[in-house]
């Protein structure tokens, strides 16, 4: 589990169409946002990620990278991004469970009969602040909604605009 104002567990991924994405080396001018998904299974996935890359430019006005990562293989993963249309949201893929769990991730395993994978992860988006620190965490158990990408850009105008802490740290 990922806890606020903590520094979250490695990450580190091969990407669609090449290279590696690495936590450790990102160096975002505010933030870095996670968008975990569940896969090329999933068509609420399939609808929420080009929404995902259309904001990608109102993201880039707040000072924040993004990057789509599952448990998906790289076959499932490149399928994804092509049927989706996406053309530039950096999407990687080959999380274990190992390391969805560290981040906090449900796991679910494959249906009878679904095109779903043995085992994979369910949704969650996680906003790192520039040090890298947790600012904000959303996962679920199940596929059935999504962060409004609208609310969360605003939100973070907001962080900017009034120096809002991160939320959620109280131990007492």
């Amino acid at each position: 589990m990922i806890v606020p104002a903590q520094v979250p567990p490695p990450l580190t991924l091969p990407l669609v169409g090449g290279g590696t994405w690495d936590l450790a080396q990102q160096s975002p001018e505010n933030f870095t946002i996670i968008v975990f998904y569940r896969g090329k299974h999933c068509p609420i996935c399939g609808g929420y990620l080009p929404k995902v890359e259309a904001a990608m430019e109102e993201f880039a006005e707040v000072g924040a990278d993004v990057v789509a990562v599952s448990m998906d293989v790289e076959e499932r993963a490149t399928a994804s991004y092509s049927d989706w249309g996406l053309t530039t949201l950096p999407v990687a893929f080959g999380m274990t469970a190992e390391v969805a769990k560290a981040w906090g991730l449900w796991l679910s395993s494959k249906r009878e009969g679904s095109s779903e994978p043995n085992v994979f992860a369910e949704p969650g988006l996680v906003v790192l602040d520039k040090t890298g620190k947790v600012f904000f965490v959303e996962v679920q158990n199940a596929p059935f909604t999504r962060p409004p990408l609208d609310q969360l850009v605003k939100g973070l105008k907001y962080v900017l605009d009034n120096d809002y802490p991160t939320r959620g740290t109280y131990t007492g």
